[in-house]
């Protein structure tokens, strides 16, 4: 994404910062004061995602959101650091430079098992809250299918270009949004309506798809020892309820709220209550 083209009408576009730190160049917006917050959006999206939750959590929290590799405004270093692990990796070693020890990590979706890989190599372990987890592959057929095919098209350079024209008209997009099951502001759909243009972020989405694995997340949610917060939209048509409820008999110390009539981008969807949800669970954590 260039943000010299974007950035005059991109939510918090006056609190962004670029950060090099081996192998990416990272897109960072750091909001507000108080204990930090470290928000991890889901795959495909980027910080505009918690725009709408910025603005309730801001006035009483440090809100430090990031761009993942290769995704929005940050820039790729290598393709090959695209998997949960190297995520992972790359993702301490920004903290690190920033000097940033985060007292809650927000994840939506994949961001979520992100959050949860994080845990264990941070000196004081956070609170972890999880917006719809994304912390399963996907089931039968598709899960032999979707990562394969995202294997494929990553390869090809064009791809990115090819997918962007083919998916990035309006309705096209409302479309796609609408069959998560959440029903988002015109500005939310304008910002991924960016995002699905550009093929370097498709490109990095599909790259993340490719490398993506979870065989080991059962074991990492079992060994965690900070509490956990799962945040579930009863009406998510992208990552089934019954994954957060599965992690929460895994998880030790794990609490569970659910939310009604919401779906997978609820943060987004109704922000209000998501940021009740989550003010809550910091104070009783």
């Amino acid at each position: 994404m260039d943000w010299n083209r974007h950035k005059a009408h991109w939510p918090n576009a006056e609190h962004s910062t670029f950060v090099a730190s081996h192998p990416h160049h990272w897109h960072v917006q750091r909001i507000g004061s108080g204990p930090t917050l470290l928000l991890l959006h889901g795959a495909g999206a980027s910080t505009h995602s918690w725009a709408p939750l910025i603005d309730r959590l801001g006035q009483e929290y440090e809100i430090v959101a990031i761009d993942l590799p290769g995704q929005g405004f940050t820039k790729l270093g290598s393709r090959n650091r695209s998997g949960l692990k190297e995520m992972t990796e790359d993702i301490l070693h920004l903290l690190t430079k920033l000097d940033i020890a985060p007292h809650a990590i927000i994840g939506h979706s994949a961001g979520a098992a992100i959050a949860v890989s994080l845990v264990p190599a941070l000196k004081k372990p956070p609170l972890v809250i999880s917006i719809n987890g994304a912390f399963e592959s996907f089931d039968g057929i598709a899960g032999l299918l979707f990562p394969a095919i995202a294997k494929v098209l990553s390869i090809n350079p064009a791809t990115g270009f090819l997918f962007s024209r083919m998916t990035s008209s309006e309705s096209r997009i409302r479309s796609l949004i609408g069959s998560t099951g959440s029903h988002i502001p015109a500005r939310q759909i304008e910002c991924y309506h960016k995002l699905v243009r550009d093929p370097d972020h498709v490109n990095a989405a599909l790259a993340m798809m490719a490398q993506w694995t979870l065989k080991d997340m059962p074991d990492r949610l079992a060994d965690l020892t900070s509490p956990v917060y799962l945040l579930i939209g009863e009406n998510d048509k992208t990552v089934p309820p019954t994954v957060s409820q599965q992690a929460a008999k895994i998880v030790p110390n794990a609490q569970v709220k659910r939310l009604i009539g919401l779906g997978h981008l609820m943060h987004e969807e109704n922000p209000s209550v998501v940021a009740s949800a989550i003010k809550s669970a910091l104070l009783h954590l």
